[in-house]
């Protein structure tokens, strides 16, 4: 391929030979009114001499020409998984190359969306920002047609580039495709435990929706429980009421059955979380004998700003016998009546410290205790002497629900607490020890020798025998702890201890607070995947079994990292809902969004692209209805048309050689004008300015 031009190489600046150019003329011009025979050849010689200026030559090019580029990019994100939109993409790319093989001088380049986005992310797809960092790797003066097979659904459309060349769509999909999606929208992040509040969800039908009634079941669980069944008006807002029950994180998961024929169920679940705080925590506190550690209770449980302490202390020492009634000895009466039975459910947690029985409690009022407890409350018993003698909380109507009972010996020796086997497990206990001041704990004097009948030996006194035992009595919790010395280890008494971190582990526990739960099952979304963790008082637990967003299910071994403590980890980069169950438990997690970006619009769409397809020429056209030919078509023109689409030819080239030929050489043109010059003025001087002058006499 060879190409010839014209180019000039001035011997000066083009606006100084326009100079010269003016002065010639105006000679010239002056030179035909005068009349002067010689003006032509005056005239070639300026022609000559501005010839020379302009140093024109010819330049011949020998050129290699370079073949033509169509860019494919190919949507490969996670809505492209669906239906059969794979095999689409498959054909329609084997289509353009076998085409474009077909075409000599027309090349291929084919690029997928992974290859510059993570296809993983919670994002959406950024189908543009492809086309460009696809575009940067091109030389633009070669590109002669871009086209993408997608489902048309992008997030980027905005940051649609400027194409040196028609733009096409091929549309994976199909025009029978239909989904149901379900949103949330409008949750808490927060709610006050007890107070009801909203959740506001909404069921879509996307697409051609088979025939329905317009009414869909949906399942609803808390925390990984058992679901419930609620109905939900396709189109229009659910509003599913909510009541927390415990502090801390709290999932709420809900599911929508997958339809048959539903082109997904990636967007069919949503998890809300919400975090359960309490409004005020109401303790009420009853001290039967006063000593120094009841400033130790009354300043944990003051030091919570959230709680509300009532507080009695019964000061009647019990060798006082003088016959005054009961009901006379206080300042104010002591509302037995409203504390014990009309308002006991409004407590989270009663503490008897200290407690004996002198009739000041009734034993009905004992036996609401045990009911309230029962039903889900909490009580805590902190013995002092009266527990081992006849006047023993343990002979009331509590004694069918305490984790242990006396054996009627009282202990009176230094002793150090000890965190038995069960206590390594448990977390009230599991790494108490970290807490020990330097030397260790501090030793405690007095003790309530106790046999365990139930529940968690948690702490020991000498010879592993019982201090601190813990229970769950029906839907509640109660602990008993044989000794009132822990204000020991406030005081520092021989270094102290943690006596401060232990009560407020204790009474969280008993609270329900999730953190402190011996038998629980959480997973956390990491970078890198999923951290699952067990906390069991057995030796040993099952593996768990996790459910990928897509469905599939993998087993994983748990190791005990710590007493108490198993763990296992999942390398993933999928997004989406996971569950996890092992044995009777189950939790659910997020890692990015319960549904992916991609499948909040999975129904393919010919809007977003269609812009730009018009804006150069191109278009957006469907692959069900077939596999579009390729044509060439000049710049300029309609790039498409019913069965085919088109690229406009670049005609790039790489010159190889160049040859310049000089048309005017300098001597060439010096002796042109000279002779010119010498010519015009022999004509002159041999009479043609006496002609023209009329002075003159023949």
């Amino acid at each position: 391929m060879n190409a010839s031009g014209l180019i000039f190489s001035p011997g000066f600046p083009w606006p100084v030979i326009g100079v010269f150019a003016a002065l010639a003329v105006s000679a010239l011009v002056l030179a035909v009114w005068r009349g002067l025979s010689g003006w032509a050849l005056r005239a070639l010689a300026a022609m000559a001499v501005l010839t020379a200026l302009a140093g024109p030559s010819l330049q011949q090019e020998d050129r290699d020409p370079l073949a033509d580029i169509l860019l494919v990019v190919i949507d490969d994100s996670a809505s492209q998984t669906l239906s059969d939109r794979r095999d689409q993409n498959a054909a329609a790319l084997a289509s353009l190359e076998a085409q474009v093989a077909a075409r000599p001088g027309l090349d291929l380049s084919a690029r997928r969306l992974s290859e510059f986005t993570d296809p993983t992310t919670s994002d959406g797809t950024h189908l543009m920002q492809a086309i460009n960092a696809a575009m940067a790797d091109l030389p633009r003066d070669r590109v002669a047609g871009v086209v993408t097979i997608t489902d048309g659904v992008v997030h980027d459309a905005e940051l649609a580039p400027s194409l040196p060349a028609p733009f096409q769509a091929l549309l994976t999909g199909r025009a029978t495709d239909w989904d149901l999606r379900l949103s949330v929208t409008d949750a808490p992040a927060f709610a006050i435990l007890g107070e009801e509040t909203e959740i506001r969800l909404r069921v879509d039908a996307l697409g051609a929706p088979q025939a329905t009634n317009g009414l869909v079941e949906m399942s609803v669980s808390r925390d990984g429980g058992d679901p419930e069944t609620v109905l939900a008006q396709i189109g229009a807002e659910l509003v599913l009421p909510l009541t927390l029950t415990h502090a801390g994180r709290n999932l709420i998961h809900v599911t929508l059955p997958a339809a048959e024929g539903e082109l997904t169920d990636r967007n069919n679940a949503a998890v809300i979380e919400v975090n359960g705080v309490r409004d005020r925590l109401r303790v009420l506190l009853v001290s039967g004998t006063p000593h120094p550690g009841t400033r130790t209770w009354r300043n944990l449980l003051k030091s919570d700003s959230a709680v509300d302490l009532v507080h009695f202390t019964i000061l009647r020492p019990p060798e006082k016998q003088d016959g005054v009634p009961v009901n006379e000895l206080s300042l104010i009466a002591f509302p037995t009546q409203e504390l014990f039975v009309d308002k006991i459910d409004e407590f989270d947690l009663i503490v008897f410290d200290r407690y004996r029985l002198r009739g000041i409690l009734p034993g009905g009022y004992l036996d609401s205790v045990r009911s309230y407890v029962e039903r889900g409350g909490a009580v805590l018993i902190a013995a002092g002497p009266a527990l081992a003698g006849a006047e023993s909380i343990a002979r009331s109507g509590l004694a069918g629900m305490l984790p242990a009972f006396p054996t009627g010996r009282l202990v009176e020796d230094a002793f150090l607490p000890e965190i038995s086997d069960a206590g390594a497990r448990h977390p009230i206990s599991r790494d108490l020890e970290d807490f020990a001041p330097e030397g260790g704990w501090g030793s405690w004097l007095r003790r309530v020798e106790l046999e365990p009948t139930s529940g968690h030996t948690i702490l020991n006194g000498p010879e592993d025998a019982a201090l601190l035992t813990v229970d769950r009595v029906g839907d509640g919790r109660v602990a008993l702890l044989g000794s009132d010395h822990a204000w020991l280890w406030a005081r520092g008494y021989e270094g102290g201890g943690p006596q401060l971190e232990l009560l407020r582990r204790l009474a969280h526990w008993l609270m329900r607070e999730p953190e402190l739960e011996e038998e629980a099952l959480t997973a956390t979304a990491t970078d890198t995947g999923l951290q699952i963790t067990r906390r069991t008082m057995e030796d040993s637990t099952s593996e768990a079994v996790v459910t990928f967003p897509d469905g599939s299910d993998i087993q994983v071994n748990m190791t005990e990292n710590a007493p108490g403590a198993f763990g296992g980890v999942i390398a993933t980069t999928d997004q989406g809902l996971y569950r996890v169950a092992q044995d009777d438990l189950t939790t659910v997690v997020v890692r990015g969004l319960a549904a992916l970006r991609e499948f909040e619009q999975p129904i393919a769409d010919a809007a977003l692209l269609a812009p730009l397809g018009h804006a150069t020429n191109g278009t957006v056209m469907q692959i069900e209805s077939g596999l579009p030919g390729l044509r060439p078509v000049r710049m300029g023109q309609l790039a498409h048309g019913r069965g085919w689409i088109g690229y406009t030819p670049r005609n790039a080239y790489v010159t190889q050689a160049i040859r310049v030929i000089p048309l005017a050489p300098a001597w060439l043109m010096l002796t042109i004008a000279a002779l010119s010059l010498v010519g015009a003025w022999l004509i002159e001087g041999r009479g043609g300015a006496r002609r023209a002058d009329p002075t003159s006499v023949s």
